[in-house]
């Protein structure tokens, strides 16, 4: 990726508040499943249905929010949702100081948090495309990327240090405030919020318009293959997290600072990888880059089956998401622009929030399912299965590339 485009100032301010706030999320990691192991002592079962309840909720809640959102200005709809996610978060720290904390409050914070980022990242990518030229949306994206996996890399290791120092909900109170620094960075942005959609009344939401995000998808050539293989790939990979959490921290006995090194030092391959992206698209094209980085990515997570004890099995984890994660930053920004550049500017929010609830209740349900295998077949023999599975995922992959409609041009064009 080259350095030294500039985007803009708007940009720097929307990249300023995606920084902070990912940083707080990362630095998070796993709080919560943490918070149910430590503090309220629960098993594999309580731990994958807190992830995975909280998820599908939450995606179901967002479901009218991403039409809601089309049809109405971006950056107070992305205010608006920072702050609530930041008022949901510090209850939690507020009911352990009172030793009020409930497994039940954990579980309705997830999915106010849920349904927020859902909606958050709808009005993000819409304000993204108004913002950026559409010649630059890939160095945007590749920039998120690289951000994401650098917050990766530095936030688990940080957060269970704080975990260890200060206790379970350290984290939780630190995220809750990167919400607050973010809505008040895209506060800072200057310039005009750009006007929503004309197309339909703002005043109320038609049935149409909960599914048109749905049907876009689904007509589309291109966008339908990666739709489905994006929702099954990152559901098997995000059901064994919390799997992977119990074999390691509860099982092979790791501490926390450790299981959130484990996932931090391979996340160098992050940074490499978003930093690829655009050369690789530059010169193989983004179909090729993406169906080589899709397959690649889907080979690595079978082997987290045989991880052990000790140093032997923190290199081992280290190495399977080393590569997992190389492939996946080189996959994400092409996929993100791909998506924008097929995506005409009045349908983007509802595309984006079709796509996320889908993903949020795909990985939800997976993860209630390997949560229920796990506690039926172990821990291990679930992860396995979950690996051997993805393995199949490329044969979901777009076949050949298709140029974009000119309906799609024309909605830019306007």
């Amino acid at each position: 990726m080259a350095g030294g485009t500039s985007l803009g100032r708007d940009f720097g301010w929307l990249w300023a508040a995606y920084t902070v706030s990912t940083f707080g999320t990362w630095l998070a990691f796993d709080a919560f499943p943490l918070i149910a192991v430590m503090a309220l002592g629960a098993g594999p079962t309580e731990v994958s249905l807190l992830a995975a309840a909280g998820l599908a909720a939450g995606a179901l809640v967002a479901v009218p929010l991403g039409p809601w959102v089309e049809f109405r200005r971006k950056r107070p709809v992305m205010i608006g949702t920072d702050l609530i996610r930041c008022a949901a978060l510090l209850t939690v720290p507020a009911a352990y100081a009172l030793g009020m904390l409930t497994f039940a409050q954990l579980l309705l914070v997830s999915v106010v948090v849920a349904a927020a980022g859902i909606t958050f990242t709808a009005a993000s990518g819409a304000c993204l495309k108004a913002l950026v030229r559409r010649q630059d949306l890939l160095a945007a994206n590749g920039r998120f990327e690289a951000t994401m996996w650098t917050a990766t890399m530095l936030g688990p290791p940080l957060g269970g240090a704080a975990v260890g120092l200060l206790g379970p909900v350290t984290t939780v109170l630190a995220d809750a405030v990167s919400f607050l620094l973010s809505a008040l960075g895209i506060r800072a942005m200057g310039g005009k919020d750009p006007h929503p959609a004309k197309s339909a009344p703002p005043d109320r939401i038609r049935p149409r318009d909960l599914t048109d995000g749905w049907r876009h998808i689904l007509a589309h050539p291109t966008l339908r293959p990666l739709f489905v293989n994006t929702a099954l790939n990152n559901g098997l990979i995000m059901a064994v997290s919390p799997l992977l959490l119990v074999l390691m921290v509860g099982d092979l006995g790791f501490a926390p600072w450790q299981y959130g090194l484990a996932f931090a030092v391979p996340c160098l391959g992050g940074l490499i990888g978003s930093r690829l992206a655009r050369r690789l698209v530059a010169r193989y094209g983004s179909h090729r880059v993406l169906v080589t980085a899709g397959t690649v990515r889907a080979c690595w997570p079978v082997g987290l089956a045989f991880v052990g004890p000790g140093a032997a099995g923190l290199a081992l984890v280290m190495c399977v998401e080393f590569g997992l994660i190389l492939s996946s930053a080189v996959f994400n920004p092409v996929l993100a622009t791909v998506r924008l550049d097929h995506t005409d500017t009045g349908r983007v929010a509802r595309t984006l929030s079709a796509w996320s609830v889908t993903g949020k209740l795909t990985v939800a349900a997976l993860t209630a399912l390997w949560g229920l295998l796990a506690g039926v077949a172990g821990v291990r023999t679930a992860i396995a299965l979950a690996g051997v599975l993805l393995l199949a995922t490329p044969l979901l992959l777009p076949r050949r590339e298709e140029a974009r409609a000119p309906a799609e041009r024309a909605g830019d064009a306007s």
